[in-house]
């Protein structure tokens, strides 16, 4: 019925009867921000430095499934307590948790308390749009997470690039949602809050932001979108946990992706260099082989790390819920990417260690030739000839 009710409306989304009131009776938003703070973690140094509240992270399953199917290492998740923040009307919890993964990736997520009309999500939503003070204390608060685990963080460095996301759970209302055509109604709504939109959207537009979503039962659903998310149902922390790591899958992602660019455009000026030449010296470029090796090694690593550490092959609905926020991300198409930069990489290695090699025979022939006509010459000098 829910999704007849939804098709029904993506057809004519203008069509809206909100002769109904969609009150909120309790809810949270999740306002996430994600960074990168170096290259690898040891999770079990790091967790034995740290005072606050800590635990380490597990997804919940709709189903029951084997224990595997889990973060692998999981990550080591601290909760700090805070002084709420004012985000326009609303406020933040008296706390933040922290989710530090062993590929040196740190998610903070804020929990804002929801209630009241739905229509009050509009504002917002538009607050927590690029909120410069969220994210100003987030940075503070890795900065001090990096402080506490000192020497466990290989080659420590936060990035200046960070992803934000947006996560709105409600999970009781009057109505409930499942009981009517709500959806319908505030699908306009809907679009607005995920786009972080003032003012009404096309119906191109509504249709896209509305386009990927998924429930597991009649009183439950998750509408994903590029800037936020919206979820209605209960026990739903395993849906907010992928959504949460999708996030910082994409940071990863776009940073190895620049790192790959950065990779390859010196790799391009170090073919360029003139001690390529024909008159370059054995050994000249072998600081390029070494730093051009050390990034395709450790930009593979990375990869791999990233794209294997959350399992979710037992547990259908999960995967479909990281399938659809995956295609929505445009994960593939940032796998595809970097995949085919690191083959361009191991190419162009390939071709100037192939290079630094015929360098090398061409110097002992060199090498072999002057030895030869050394030993002719001195056959020939008198009184050396004799020895």
């Amino acid at each position: 019925m829910m999704h007849r009710v939804l098709e029904s409306q993506l057809t004519n989304p203008m069509v809206q009867d909100k002769s109904l009131t969609f009150h909120i009776d309790k809810g949270i938003c999740y306002a996430i921000f994600a960074y990168d703070v170096g290259r690898w973690v040891d999770l079990d140094k790091a967790e034995g430095r740290i005072t606050a509240i800590k635990q380490r992270g597990r997804i919940k399953h709709k189903r029951r499934a084997p224990p595997y199917f889990n973060y692998s290492p999981l990550p080591l998740r601290v909760t700090e307590e805070v002084e709420s923040l004012a985000i326009g009307k609303y406020r933040t919890s008296p706390s933040v948790d922290l989710l530090l993964y062993d590929f040196a990736a740190v998610s903070v997520t804020y929990s804002i308390p929801l209630d009241g009309d739905f229509s009050n999500l509009l504002a917002l939503s538009l607050d927590l749009y690029e909120n410069e003070v969220l994210l100003a204390d987030s940075k503070r608060r890795v900065e001090d997470l990096l402080a506490a685990i000192e020497g466990t963080v290989e080659r420590p460095s936060i990035a200046t690039s960070a992803e934000d996301y947006s996560i709105f759970l409600i999970e009781a209302s009057t109505p409930a949602f499942y009981q009517n055509d709500l959806l319908a109604t505030y699908l306009q709504d809907i679009a607005q809050v995920l786009r972080s939109e003032s003012h009404p959207l096309a119906e191109q537009e509504v249709r896209d932001a509305t386009a990927q979503r998924i429930s597991f039962g009649p009183d439950d659903i998750a509408i994903i979108d590029w800037n936020a998310a919206l979820i209605f149902g209960q026990d739903m922390d395993d849906t907010q946990a992928v959504l949460e790591f999708a996030n910082v899958e994409l940071l990863e992602m776009r940073l190895l992706d620049q790192q790959l660019d950065d990779a390859l455009d010196q790799a391009y000026e170090a073919l360029s260099k003139r001690k390529w030449d024909r008159l370059a010296l054995p050994g000249m470029f072998q600081a390029d082989l070494r730093r051009m090796a050390r990034l395709q090694v450790d930009s593979a690593i990375l990869f791999e790390r990233v794209t294997n550490t959350l399992k979710l092959f037992g547990d259908q609905y999960l995967a479909r819920v990281h399938r659809l926020v995956s295609q929505r991300f445009h994960l593939e198409s940032w796998d595809a990417s970097i995949s085919r930069k690191l083959q361009t990489l191991e190419s162009i290695y390939g071709k100037m260690s192939d290079s630094a090699a015929t360098r090398r025979m061409e110097a002992l022939e060199w090498i072999i030739i002057v030895l030869i006509a050394v030993s002719i010459a001195v056959s020939f000098l008198p009184g050396l000839g004799r020895h």
